[in-house]
């Protein structure tokens, strides 16, 4: 969640969580401030794209000024944002209001201003273009682990990403899956509800593209999308994903009771909100520790239900184990309803249900090369 969606004092008590918890807290796509350093948690640097923080007057990339911030010792990897669940083909936007002299500093836009970032990337238009600047990124970065994240609209176009990194034998380090189910308080209601593939379809899709091109053992699989207790921990890696991520459920644990008025500034428990007299209702050392115990006691519960498995570790959790109600009388496992391809299948010969989509899909274009009949 970024500075400026969320107070400096809601980013403190996170940091400082995430520090003493030893996880890691992902900046959002508002920039990294120095709320975000303070107290020296683990960062996931979020660029999206308005490139706030790494950004040219002009609202281009600026490579110079990434470098030189991605080589704070606080963050430990670089996500770039192509889309998010709760808003998938539209940019974000921060009110006028809510852009102090110290947002617009961070962010690199003008004060007072509504801040709203750009449906689309400039720096890339193509698969293609796109992996090639995950490299570039990765490079200005000095080594430092750079993946992207998404909510995923359609295979063929996640296929067309795949066949990219085929050809310039380049992948990410990691890709976060986000579900159409994500939410915020900047989204329109009709995206929040009706765009955007919920994240099992679109985790499953991610997952078994990566076995079938044989990329899956060169990159990490996260998921989000309303991961908050540990019995979702447990039903995202069964379903392929190598860790998760969770905004909704972190945000309460700061102290948010979802009284929808994040836009207005007028949050009253100092979570969503820059005044300053606000902000006073949120005391750092208390809400720290409740991040801190909200993501250890998740662990905990998750690890306790693997251990119910009979399983020893979290990587002996398979599609069969988890199981879906299809009928009154009837029950399914993922490892039955759901098609999942061998190691480098697509290459070699796709299954009748990929087909299609695996033509279609081109490293040049997001747009497929075949179109669908009507």
């Amino acid at each position: 969640m970024s500075f400026g969606a969320l107070s400096a004092i809601a980013l403190r008590a996170v940091n400082l969580g995430a520090r003493n918890g030893g996880f890691a807290h992902d900046t959002g796509e508002g920039g990294v401030s120095p709320y975000h350093l303070e107290n020296g948690g683990d960062l996931i640097w979020e660029v999206g794209s308005g490139y706030f923080g790494t950004r040219t007057k002009d609202g281009d990339f600026d490579p110079a000024q990434f470098e030189d911030k991605a080589a704070h010792e606080s963050i430990k990897c670089v996500s770039l944002k192509l889309s998010q669940g709760a808003k998938p083909g539209i940019g974000g936007v921060l009110p006028g209001a809510k852009v102090t002299a110290e947002i617009a500093e961070t962010r690199g836009v003008p004060k007072g201003e509504k801040c709203v970032s750009p449906p689309a990337h400039k720096v890339f238009s193509t698969p293609r273009e796109l992996v090639l600047f995950v490299a570039e990124m990765r490079r200005l970065a000095h080594g430092k682990p750079v993946g992207f994240k998404l909510c995923v609209s359609s295979s063929q176009e996640f296929l067309a990403i795949c066949k990219a990194m085929r050809l310039e034998q380049i992948t990410p380090d990691f890709i976060v899956v986000d579900g159409g189910e994500g939410g915020t308080g900047a989204a329109p209601l009709e995206f929040e509800n009706r765009v955007g593939t919920p994240l099992t379809e679109g985790l499953l899709m991610v997952h078994n593209a990566l076995v079938g091109t044989g990329l899956r053992h060169r990159i990490r699989i996260g998921a989000s999308g309303k991961v908050a207790t540990g019995a979702d921990v447990v039903r995202r890696l069964a379903q392929g994903a190598d860790y998760t991520n969770a905004a909704r459920a972190m945000m309460m644990a700061t102290g948010c009771i979802q009284s929808q008025r994040c836009h207005t500034n007028t949050c009253p428990v100092g979570v969503a909100t820059q005044d300053p007299r606000r902000q006073r209702a949120l005391d750092v050392g208390d809400k720290s520790q409740r991040v801190e115990r909200y993501q250890r006691s998740t662990v905990e519960e998750a690890c306790q239900i693997i251990a119910s498995m009979g399983l020893r570790t979290p990587d002996d959790l398979r599609p069969h184990m988890l199981r879906r109600i299809v009928g009154q009388l009837q029950t399914r496992s993922y490892a039955e309803m759901y098609d999942w391809l061998d190691v480098g299948e697509l290459l070699a010969e796709p299954p009748e249900a990929w087909a299609h989509d695996w033509a279609a899909a081109n490293p040049d274009s997001f747009h497929p090369t075949i179109q669908e009949s009507r």
